[in-house]
């Protein structure tokens, strides 16, 4: 009798397990995905043409008929944020699942240092906006990628950062990893202008 307890209750954890296992799968392939595109053809053709700065990403969003995403990018200067008319949301798409390209530009500043900026997604994109940069002049400048995996999978109301934009009045500017909150929020500090690209999915209410 003892044996056949031990063999009941090995058989309901195996299925438990089994259990545990689908629905992780299944959690899985309902998030939203996003992976760096650092070579596509708009990132060429920016690069080509050297019109300025393209962050593009691959982006997968399932149950695109009942979600939202927003993209947007904050800017700070001098440590303080300061508001920014860059803000793309679109959804509830006619497909079921969604797929495409979703990115920020900008283009090179004139000489009185205003750039353009804009903020794209599948099928849908926000007019370019006038950007202040700083006086070129003693200014250093990086950008770079915030996502480190090859493939990022999105959570539900979570807000990620996707890449960053920064200038500084210095012959240098140190690196950052953008994957460190702290490390993030040193930089808004330290630098005179900053801009990190986000994003957001959530369902419809």
């Amino acid at each position: 009798m003892r044996k056949s307890y031990v063999y009941i209750a090995l058989l309901m954890l195996f299925f438990i397990l089994i259990s545990g296992c689908s629905n992780s799968s299944s959690e899985k392939t309902e998030r939203a995905t996003i992976s760096v595109n650092a070579d596509s053809d708009y990132v060429n053709t920016f690069e080509d043409l050297h019109l300025g700065i393209l962050f593009d990403f691959d982006f997968k969003l399932p149950h695109a008929d009942n979600r939202w995403v927003t993209l947007w990018v904050e800017r700070y200067e001098n440590g303080e944020e300061v508001p920014s008319s860059l803000d793309l949301r679109y959804g509830m798409s006619p497909e079921e699942v969604e797929t495409g390209q979703i990115g920020f530009g900008i283009i090179n500043p004139n000489s009185e240092g205003e750039a353009m900026a804009f903020l794209y997604g599948p099928n849908v994109s926000i007019q370019p906006s006038i950007i202040e940069l700083e006086d070129k002049s003693g200014v250093f400048s990086s950008w770079d990628y915030a996502i480190d995996e090859e493939e990022l999978e999105l959570d539900l109301d979570e807000t990620y950062l996707l890449a960053a934009y920064r200038e500084k009045k210095s012959d240098s500017i140190r690196t950052i990893d953008l994957q460190n909150d702290a490390a993030v929020n040193q930089m808004i500090e330290e630098d005179d202008l900053v801009l990190l690209l986000k994003i957001k999915v959530e369902e419809s209410q």
